[in-house]
């Protein structure tokens, strides 16, 4: 079960509101600093680590940018969403952000609730209301590796892979 405060997002929210051009040539550190800077200025300083993000259709859409990283590296525990666009949601599971579909969450959450997640039952609860909704489940290897921070640091665990040489992480 994970228990996160909700931070909430609407319809079409893009990978370019998340990750804005000018961060682009920063490190991926640097870049969490420019995260929402455009819809939600200070949103970075507010953020706290396994803070939810509630959104609504169409989640991450827009280009391969790697917002998912940014939101990860920023803190957050998981996106929740109506929809989550797929080539966001690979990224998500190719950098260790769990994300997932639940119809109807956006009216189910105000900012600032708190959400009781669980993968047991694929449910989310809001803690405030109770009101309980059924979550799109993820397949298990999907979800083992969101999980496990990642592609890259799940396969460095099981041997598939060197690990990543100090200064030389390319995209972690």
């Amino acid at each position: 079960m994970i228990a996160a405060r909700v931070w909430k997002f609407g319809d079409n929210v893009s990978t370019d509101l998340m990750l804005p051009g000018p961060a682009l040539i920063l490190t991926p550190e640097e870049q969490t600093r420019w995260v929402f800077q455009a819809n939600r200025p200070g949103w970075v300083d507010e953020v706290q680590p396994g803070d939810c993000i509630v959104g609504g259709h169409r989640f991450g859409m827009g280009s391969s940018r790697p917002g998912a990283r940014s939101l990860r590296n920023l803190g957050v525990g998981c996106v929740l969403a109506e929809s989550i666009a797929r080539l966001f949601f690979r990224n998500c599971v190719n950098f260790g952000l769990l994300a997932i579909e639940c119809p109807g969450i956006a009216g189910a959450f105000e900012e600032g609730q708190t959400a009781e997640f669980s993968t047991e039952d694929w449910t989310v609860r809001n803690r405030q209301t109770g009101q309980v909704l059924l979550c799109t489940p993820v397949p298990a290897m999907l979800l083992d590796l969101m999980r496990g921070g990642g592609i890259y640091p799940v396969l460095e665990r099981n041997g598939l892979v060197a690990p990543a040489q100090p200064g030389h992480a390319a995209g972690r």
